[in-house]
């Protein structure tokens, strides 16, 4: 890497005003990940212009399957990006270059095995998710492009905006990643709805599948340019450097296993609440899904913003900076208090509206807007969470974001779908979300303390 750009990034890490400094990193996150939710919950509004139910419902139950290619986003993704992050902070760079090509590689592989073995044991597969008999053959077809062709482009390009985030290209990640979502976008209505192809639910798993891989080749034209060009970034792909390195490999996994296995109970959760909602109709399957798409935003949004001040705080822990590291945090609950008040306002306020952009039908509707309305009980309580979680990852506390993942699923979330729709038959689903973040809001704070604790002691 070039000089200058060298202490760019070194000025955007250590000494650039701490609010101009996070609002570098996370607007971009936060526009990436805006785009990416669009983009998500596109093909479930385009589907819902055709005006079945049940073609949404698969778009629904296929839900699972893409938030599991997460777990290994998160694994090597995530895990890599901290690693980074912290090599970073101790200018400490074959770390970081022999970082990158393992987090590289390893999702690769991984991706392949995942589309497989998806493929392989398909039939298996549809019956977890709770596909019925009208639903299992939009289910499967939407799933051809979204995770037997698709699983590979979907996962690469994730990773690849990681990796990039982790130097502080906030900017140059969420524009990749855009890239492919706004494509899938512009193709989603003309492959979809009956007055241009009228592919349907098959129509949007393509689209999808076409975004993804435009989105990897913006990502693969920026690192050539980069690195057979003016050689300006910390991302490296060389197989080279690719190995098996204890320090490294225990170093990403620490962080990416506990990242990871938060995903796959995101998964589990998910496709448990599905199978209870599928034994009330695919009307309730349909609502429910529209209304956590809709309520997803916030959710995504938080995310992005835990996300986005991972590099700045992995870097200043590297380097001992608790100051740095406490006026970071201060200054992002305050953006991040304010924008889930607005998005709780939103929610509570429109919530048959929203419901009804979706899916212009009267049952669904009904039972979308007080999913939705007790969905978004829980955005108040996001803020911490997620800062948690970032923190944690950034940090290289595994054990502290493992506990988070039995904490938020085992512990809360799961017990509590299916407590309360015993207590409360169908809307009792909806409950649960909220629950789970209120305990995580408390353990949020209670760790986050500790950890500037045993910073300062070790000062």
């Amino acid at each position: 890497m070039s000089k200058n750009n060298l202490q760019d990034k070194t000025v955007l890490f250590e000494t650039m005003p701490v609010p101009q400094a996070v609002m570098k990193l996370c607007i971009p996150a936060i526009m990436g990940t805006l785009v990416m939710v669009l983009y998500s919950i596109a093909d479930t509004y385009f589907v819902g212009m055709t005006g079945d139910p049940i073609q949404n419902a698969a778009v629904t139950l296929a839900g699972p399957v893409l938030m599991a290619f997460n777990a290994v986003n998160n694994l090597f993704g995530v895990g890599t990006s901290s690693m980074m992050s912290r090599g970073l902070g101790r200018k400490d760079y074959d770390t970081v270059a022999r970082s990158s090509a393992f987090g590289f590689y390893g999702a690769l592989f991984f991706a392949l095995i995942f589309a497989a073995g998806y493929t392989l044991f398909q039939s298996f597969f549809l019956k977890l998710l709770g596909a019925t008999e009208s639903t299992i053959a939009p289910t499967r077809d939407y799933l051809f492009w979204t995770c037997t062709l698709g699983a590979v482009p979907a996962i690469m390009n994730v990773t690849f905006s990681h990796l990039v985030r982790s130097e502080g290209s906030a900017l140059i990640a969420s524009a990749g990643a855009m890239s492919g979502c706004i494509l899938n976008m512009i193709l989603d209505p003309f492959f979809i709805l009956p007055r241009f192809l009228g592919m349907g639910v098959v129509g949007a798993g393509l689209a999808t599948f076409i975004g993804n891989c435009a989105a990897c080749l913006v990502f693969a034209g920026f690192l050539l340019f980069k690195h057979w060009g003016q050689g300006q970034t910390y991302v490296c792909v060389d197989p080279r450097k690719f190995g098996f390195k204890k320090e490294i490999v225990l170093g990403i996994f620490a962080i990416g296993i506990p990242a990871c296995i938060q995903n796959l109970l995101n998964v589990t959760g998910m496709t448990i609440q599905n199978n209870f909602a599928a034994g009330y109709g695919s009307d309730v399957v349909a609502s429910m899904g529209i209304a956590g798409k809709i309520n997803v935003i916030s959710f995504y949004i938080a995310m992005a913003i835990g996300q986005g001040v991972m590099p700045i705080i992995g870097y200043n822990f590297a380097a001992k900076n608790s100051r740095r590291m406490k006026d970071v945090l201060k200054f992002t609950i305050k953006i991040d208090v304010a924008f889930l008040a607005v998005s709780t306002f939103v929610c509570m306020t429109f919530a048959p509206q929203l419901v009804r952009l979706f899916l212009d039908n009267d049952v669904i509707v009904n039972y979308g807007k007080t999913f939705l309305r007790l969905m978004s009980t829980a955005i108040p309580f996001l803020c911490m969470d997620f800062l948690a979680i970032g923190i944690f990852q950034a940090c290289g506390f595994g054990k502290y974001a493992l506990f988070f993942a039995f904490l938020r699923k085992i512990i809360l979330e799961i017990p509590a779908i299916i407590i309360l729709n015993y207590l409360i038959p169908v809307y009792g689903i909806g409950c649960s979300q909220t629950v789970a973040e209120f305990g995580m809001c408390i353990a949020s704070i209670f760790l986050i303390k500790k950890i500037f604790l045993k910073m300062n002691e070790n000062a």
